[in-house]
């Protein structure tokens, strides 16, 4: 249950608007093994809502591999990733009508993501969606990613509104915890293969997909 006035809704990016986090995971898990970890795909969900570099260094520190250079790793990642955007993106459930609902309503519209500046662009050009965001953060070059809450604030504070009178919607539980200990009002959209898992009672509202984002917000104002 919100508890908070709304006044900005703030969007996490992968999984959220969209359907990027398999190919995220596939790309991690193409690049890790070829550089010989021992892992399975299914390890690569340890690692969701944590920026790039910060992955990285997680495996590294698993399992140390000869030759380490975090940035060129990473950089095989996003490539990866932009280019299955720019090929075939397209946009979660509701995104759209959550978007309009939103500027309908006046409150302001901001993006909060770990992702790299060159997925941002892939997916917001790709979707056709920059116009609606008045605030867009990446953790990029932030010298703390999620589950800090660093992008989370900073977004509310570019958006003129505070912490506490912004939702955030975010599909993992990394984005989540940031989103919380900035001080935000939550709703959490985990992936359906998580969706019954008892950490999302973290969240004030869990949802299936953003069409619950409208008649949430409805039944709040």
């Amino acid at each position: 249950m919100l508890t908070n006035r709304i006044d900005a809704v703030i969007f996490d990016m992968d999984g959220i608007l969209i359907d990027s986090e398999p190919v995220w995971q596939l790309a991690e898990y193409e690049v890790l093994a070829g550089l010989g970890l021992p892992i399975k795909p299914e390890d690569i969900h340890d690692t969701v809502g944590l920026r790039i570099d910060m992955v990285v260094d997680y495996w590294y520190r698993r399992f140390p591999w000869d030759n380490y250079d975090n940035a060129a790793v990473a950089k095989q990642i996003v490539d990866g990733v932009v280019a299955h955007i720019l090929a075939e993106g397209v946009p979660m459930k509701g995104v759209i009508e959550a978007l309009e609902f939103c500027r309908a309503k006046g409150l302001k519209i901001g993006l909060a993501t770990s992702s790299s500046w060159a997925i941002i662009d892939a997916v917001l050009d790709t979707l056709n969606i920059r116009g609606y965001f008045e605030a867009m953060e990446s953790a990029e070059h932030l010298d703390y990613g999620k589950p800090h809450p660093e992008v989370y604030l900073k977004c509310a504070d570019a958006l003129g509104v505070p912490a506490r009178n912004c939702l955030a919607v975010e599909d993992s539980f990394n984005g989540l915890i940031a989103a919380r200990a900035a001080t935000m009002q939550t709703l959490a959209i985990p992936p359906a293969h998580e969706r019954e898992q008892a950490r999302w009672a973290v969240a004030h509202v869990k949802a299936d997909d953003l069409t619950a984002l409208p008649v949430l917000l409805t039944s709040h104002s």
